[in-house]
């Protein structure tokens, strides 16, 4: 269980020193959520003991099975990315460049969405493969690798959704939590999430820049020079494979244009995609948000109850879970985000009968029905908060329940 926000030496950083969270080893938050609120410290903490034990089983489990299943995924996204862009050689034919494109598309799916994402949270690093590992693997997405497991590594699955913490909650683009105060540039709310889906790639890794953290002037003019070129090696890196050399290689051809529409569109493909899986863990009705007080004295348990009633899952097939990069098992990769993805499979059946017993909600749903959901959250949130009975200040939490301090850490040496 991720119970830390440290910050690797090559990632971006938002203070002088590396804040390390201490979560509570008794008692209860100053306030557990909604969900939660029946249960009694005793049970949250027998909680927590079992779902330590179905990850314990799982460590003790891990064997050549997992390894020869991730290496297989990554031959398999290898040998269609290298067909693909082959096939877009001839794309001047256009059997050819459908074909090309679409094989490119579900190579960048894959290797984003299983491969990337997981190596990155290093779920393979019990192999020591230096090869498959999370301090050596650059993924094909804009945004540099350490900058992005330092805002959702270390920040998103530590404070996950909590409004204030968690910045995942919006991008710092759209209002995603009546929590978060409305403001009338939030009526564009439906139309930013448009524009953000294709692009999604870039829109992380501005995100990833934490332009916001160097206007409140906790990042310094230093760190984000660094960063911007970190981010400009990245980008060069991927035009250079992508936008020129594809191309460049088709101009024998004949079909330079037709393969760099191709590559184009692929990107765009596996951003439209990776954009609607996240939405979908994130987003949707039955997945809460949080204010800071539910983290004042958040024990090991409540830690684990915040992961579950603020995720959701997508029903599907094996195949679906494959291109989701197993995250349709959203909820099991926040409680156990360091697993192999392809055991989530197992210990979902386990996690929501857990669920159930302890009166808690496990949202699961089709992928259009999360989606539908997701987006119908986004043009709701993109008007004021309803006025309710009793509320002076005309949203329905305009102001928020009371927040807690500031959680406890302690504070390493940078």
């Amino acid at each position: 269980m991720t119970t830390t926000a440290t910050r690797p030496t090559t990632a971006p950083t938002t203070a002088t020193t590396t804040r390390k969270r201490t979560l509570a080893t008794q008692g209860s938050p100053a306030q557990r959520p909604t969900a939660a609120a029946h249960l009694t410290d005793e049970q949250v903490a027998e909680l927590g003991r079992e779902l330590d034990a179905i990850r314990d089983d799982v460590l003790a489990s891990r064997g050549a099975g997992d390894a020869a299943y991730i290496r297989r995924v990554i031959k398999v996204q290898r040998t269609l990315e290298l067909g693909g862009r082959a096939t877009l050689l001839a794309g001047a034919f256009p059997p050819a460049w459908v074909l090309g494109t679409g094989m490119l598309s579900v190579a960048k799916i894959l290797e984003n969405m299983e491969i990337g994402h997981n190596v990155l949270h290093g779920q393979w690093d019990w192999m020591r493969d230096p090869d498959i590992h999370s301090t050596t693997w650059e993924w094909d997405f804009v945004t540099p690798a350490a900058a992005w497991k330092h805002t959702h590594n270390d920040l998103h699955h530590t404070w996950t959704n909590v409004v204030g913490k968690d910045r995942d909650v919006g991008y710092s683009i759209l209002r995603m939590s009546e929590d978060q105060p409305w403001k009338p540039w939030n009526l564009g709310n439906p139309l930013y999430n448009a524009l953000l889906a294709p692009v999604f790639e870039w829109g992380i890794a501005v995100y990833d820049l934490e332009l916001d953290e160097y206007q409140a002037g906790r990042k310094s003019k230093a760190e984000l020079r660094k960063d911007l070129k970190a981010v400009g090696r990245k980008v060069v890196r991927q035009f250079t494979k992508d936008y020129v050399a594809t191309p460049g290689v088709a101009l024998l051809t004949g079909s330079a244009l037709p393969a760099l529409a191709g590559t184009l569109t692929a990107n765009a493909i596996r951003n439209v995609w990776a954009h609607a899986v996240i939405f979908c863990g994130h987003f949707p009705d039955g997945a809460d948000t949080f204010t800071e007080d539910v983290i004042d004295g958040e024990t090991r348990g409540d830690w684990y109850v915040r992961q579950m009633i603020g995720s959701a899952n997508i029903s599907g097939s094996p195949l679906m879970h494959l291109m989701t990069g197993n995250l349709s098992h959203q909820i099991e990769h926040h409680l156990f985000p360091d697993l192999p993805s392809n055991r989530y499979a197992e210990v979902a059946p386990k996690v929501r009968e857990i669920c159930e017993r302890y009166g808690l909600p496990y949202t699961t749903g089709p992928l259009l029905t999360q989606v539908g959901s997701a987006w119908k959250k986004v043009f709701r949130l993109a008007l004021p908060n309803r006025r309710r009975r009793g509320d002076v200040t005309g949203g329905a939490q305009a102001q928020g329940p009371a927040r807690g301090p500031v959680p406890p850490f302690a504070a390493d040496v940078a």
